[in-house]
């Protein structure tokens, strides 16, 4: 059983719908399909049990998210990031967006 440690200090267990879920929140009004974000948290279920780890904290389940995201769609992405890396202003944004211009180059 994969486990995961929360901010709180609570420990549960993975559970790929609370990733769906979230997933679904920054995908709204996207062209998302539901199997894409089945899909999505099937790949993060995945990479975090292929580490071998009986825990991992959530900050590694969002990390865990990103790449994935970022490939089924952008704006998704931005909306996802902006608050898992607690964006506080335009700059941050901005930095987020010259990293994915980086990338798609």
């Amino acid at each position: 059983m994969l486990l995961v440690l929360k901010n709180s200090g609570n420990v549960e267990p993975f559970d790929r719908s609370k990733v769906i879920s979230g997933v679904r929140k920054a995908c709204q009004g996207r062209p998302i399909k539901e199997e894409d974000l089945k899909a999505l948290g099937q790949r993060v279920e995945e990479d975090l049990r292929s580490r071998g780890l009986a825990q991992v904290r959530s900050e590694e389940v969002g990390r865990a998210i990103l790449e994935p995201l970022r490939e089924l769609d952008v704006v998704a992405y931005m909306r996802f990031a902006s608050v898992y890396q607690n964006f506080e202003n335009l700059d941050d944004f901005q930095r987020a967006i010259d990293m994915l211009k980086q990338q798609a180059a």
